[in-house]
């Protein structure tokens, strides 16, 4: 630790001498646009700098390659930082030695190759001894969700990434990847500290890693590459928040904020993880450590309230595959996890992902001198396999707790409380058993990223702009929506009703709702009465839609997701809403989501559905198999649906790829009359559920119904049904036994 910080120090001091003789340069040169850059950048030498003037510079792939010093970097830089705006299908790559990049925005578009800053301008031409500091990257993302890019990109050697700000990447991709492909990137000694890796949302499948260091083909190589004092914030892209694929990296003094994942050693070994900070706050899916491979270290590390499960607990340490090859598991091999603080996490898994693949458990490795208290789960550890080649001893476990493991751990009572930090923390005497120090967050959100950009959410919250009254008539609803602004609430007239005679558009998140009384009718004459189009959220409650005016099509719904690609995830709360007679057609759903959009979460609840030819819930368009879904969280409850032919719900998510949590889904206090029994209803199932990661199913009745189906994929999903009648209907379907039932009557 010393050492790291002596290092630390010293890289500072080089860096602010660079900055020094960079800024007080007499070769700075202003530049106005492409042209003038492209001919400012031809011969740089020593000491020169480039100025981009303010303004926001359109469809521009900057292109910078030169020479520089030590003493005398070459420096590309804004005129004012954050005054000048990168926009539009734009990038940058760069190269040579002791190269300087600060305080450029990119923002209002995407870059048309597959990096947005690339540390190379050719294969065989990679930035060397050179920085990017100060620089922003927010919303930079291809409308195509599906469509993968990067946003950094790290070649070459000891380069330097730091005080920079990257937030919401909407489409598929690393974040940032330190990159191997060739020798000369590896060994690389990279440097990349005081970041500030913003919100990411669920991507919904793989490919959503903020930090990924390596790849499966370089699992064996070295990196050697240094990740400190970054501030990782909802960073919820998929399970690996950061991906470490290469050997000799280190992990110290960085801060996960309510990140739904885990720092996963995937590859690669000789990897240390020390004196991180994991700050769950209880959030779902929020996950700790993973260990895979070879001399891992994990050591020093705070966290509390994690509440991930399997490979997304606090601590997990994975079985391995013998002889794997390096793109598969290898088996962990005298590993540390010591001296860690776990205060009310839910799950240490040992032997995580045993089957008759990954069958060989650790062995040489240590478990010792860690903290574990917590009230929430009181059976934390769960063993998947042997766990005979790991060493407990000196670990602490509050009294209520169990563990299967026979020696190792004494029981202690539970003494949390809040320090002088903020932190929940054991007693003075435990932290003194173990010699964990002081618990104090090792950098804070104010202190990392570009200085001069704020860090504020994106996401704009329901109900937190104007609310207007809207009088009944013929598109007085689409006129109100059309002048409505992110977070307005639209009020309707109680018993009015309002006909729509052109799609109704959402385009931000608005409300939809009527006080308690008579309910609004709403009638359609297109296929669909509301479009849910990229950067929409809808809100509805207290609200009558009825089909009688809309055409005779079939494949009519009431909402509909955008027919092209949304790379913002979309949010749908149903509240006391009654929908009659959408049956004029075949197919009439209520909501249908088309492929390659995504919702955070649909509710429906306290609501009647009835007399419908299609399904209330489509969400099974998403149809490749490799792990794809629709929708985060599903929940139903307190409904009553009846009459409906098509399923109630269909949620599908195929393949084998286990990077992702969801769907979750929770279904509860419902009841189902002559649902699912349509002629043409292709599942025969009144609910389908395909690969759903966490099911729920509780307090509801069917009655002469169609079947409850599930299909049981990998990932260890958890499936219990309790309390649940069925009436003149059939028995519920698997493809195997995977799940729990309890008080399922037939009758």
């Amino acid at each position: 630790m010393i050492k790291r910080t002596i290092r630390h120090l010293m890289t500072l001091a080089v860096m602010a001498a660079l900055i020094s003789c960079a800024h007080t340069s007499n070769n700075a040169k202003v530049v106005n646009n492409i042209e003038e850059f492209n001919q400012a950048v031809t011969n740089l030498k020593p000491g020169d700098k480039i100025v981009m003037a303010n303004g926001v510079w359109s469809d521009v792939e900057l292109r910078f390659s030169g020479v520089g010093t030590k003493e005398q970097p070459i420096v590309l830089t804004a005129e004012t930082a954050g005054k000048v705006i990168i926009s539009g299908r734009s990038n940058l790559a760069f190269s040579g030695e002791f190269i300087e990049i600060s305080d450029l925005v990119f923002k209002n578009g995407h870059t048309p190759t597959g990096e947005v800053i690339s540390f190379r301008t050719s294969i065989e031409d990679l930035a060397n001894n050179s920085r990017v500091t100060n620089v922003v990257i927010d919303d930079f993302s291809n409308p195509l969700r599906k469509l993968a890019d990067l946003w950094v990109a790290m070649y070459g050697k000891n380069n330097r990434f730091d005080h920079n700000t990257l937030v919401n990447k909407r489409n598929r991709g690393v974040t940032m990847a330190v990159r191997m492909n060739t020798e000369a990137s590896r060994n690389n000694n990279h440097v990349i500290e005081y970041n500030y890796f913003g919100p990411r949302q669920v991507l919904g499948s793989n490919g959503g890693e903020t930090l990924r260091i390596g790849t499966s083909h370089f699992a064996r190589d070295v990196s050697a590459t240094l990740v400190q004092y970054n501030y990782l914030d909802r960073t919820n892209g998929e399970h690996e928040i950061i991906s470490n694929k290469s050997g000799g990296n280190t992990f110290l003094n960085n801060v996960f904020f309510e990140t739904q994942g885990t720092l996963t050693m995937r590859h690669g070994h000789y990897t240390t993880v020390e004196n991180n900070y994991f700050l769950g706050n209880r959030k779902p899916n929020t996950g700790g450590i993973r260990i895979i491979n070879e001399n891992q270290t994990v050591k020093n590390n705070y966290m509390y309230g994690l509440t991930g499960h399997r490979f997304r607990g606090a601590l997990v340490i994975m079985n391995g595959v013998p002889n794997s090859p390096p793109n598969r598991y290898d088996p962990v091999v005298d590993a540390i996890m010591n001296n860690n603080i776990v205060i009310d996490s839910d799950y240490i898994q040992l032997c995580a992902g045993a089957d008759e693949e990954r069958s060989q458990p650790p062995t040489g490795s240590q478990l010792q001198n860690n903290i574990i208290l917590g009230k929430d789960n009181l059976d934390p550890f769960t063993l998947y396999d042997d766990v005979s080649g790991i060493s407990f001893a000196g670990n602490y476990l509050n009294e209520e707790v169990s563990t299967p493991i026979k020696s190792g751990f004494t029981s202690t009572p539970y003494e949390v409380t809040v320090n002088e930090h903020g932190l929940r923390v054991p007693s003075q005497e435990l932290l003194d058993k173990i010699g964990f120090g002081e618990v104090k967050l090792p950098v804070t959100k104010e202190e990392v990223g570009a200085s001069y950009y704020p860090k504020t959410d994106a996401l704009i919250a329901f109900q937190s702009g104007k609310t207007t009254t809207v009088k009944a008539g013929t598109d007085t609803l689409l006129d109100a929506l059309a002048n409505s602004s992110a977070g307005d609430v639209l009020v309707l007239e109680n018993g009015g009703q309002y006909l729509l005679t052109k799609f109704a558009e959402i385009h931000h998140p608005v409300s939809i709702v009527a006080k308690d009384g008579d309910k609004p009718v709403i009638l359609s004459q297109k296929p669909h009465f509301i479009v849910i189009e990229n950067g929409g959220a809808l809100e509805l409650e207290n609200l009558w839609f009825d089909g009688a005016e809309s055409p005779d099509y079939k494949g009519n719904s009431v909402i509909s997701t955008s027919g092209t690609s949304m790379n913002i995830n979309y949010s749908l709360f149903v509240r006391n809403i009654k929908v009659t007679d959408l049956n004029v057609n075949g197919y009439f759903d209520f909501l249908k989501a088309n492929a390659s959009t995504f919702a955070d979460t649909i509710e429906i609840v306290d609501s009647e559905m009835s007399n419908i030819s299609g399904s209330i819930l489509v969400l099974n368009k998403e149809t490749d198999d490799l792990g794809v879904y629709s929708v985060e969280n599903l929940t139903l409850r307190g409904n009553t649906f009846t009459n409906v032919k098509g399923e109630v719900a269909t949620v599908y998510r195929g393949g084998f790829d286990e990077s992702t949590f969801g769907p979750i889904v929770t279904v509860a206090d419902n009841t189902f009359t002559n649902t699912g029994k349509g002629s043409t209803h292709r599942s025969g199932a009144s609910l389908y559920f395909h690969g759903v990661q966490k099911l729920n199913i509780s307090n509801s009745t069917w009655d002469k119904s169609a079947p409850l189906k599930l299909y049981l994929t990998n990932g260890d999903p958890i499936t219990v049904i309790d309390n649940v009648v069925m009436k003149d209907t059939g028995k519920i379907e698997a493809n195997n036994d995977g799940y729990k039932a309890s008080k399922v009557v037939y009758q």
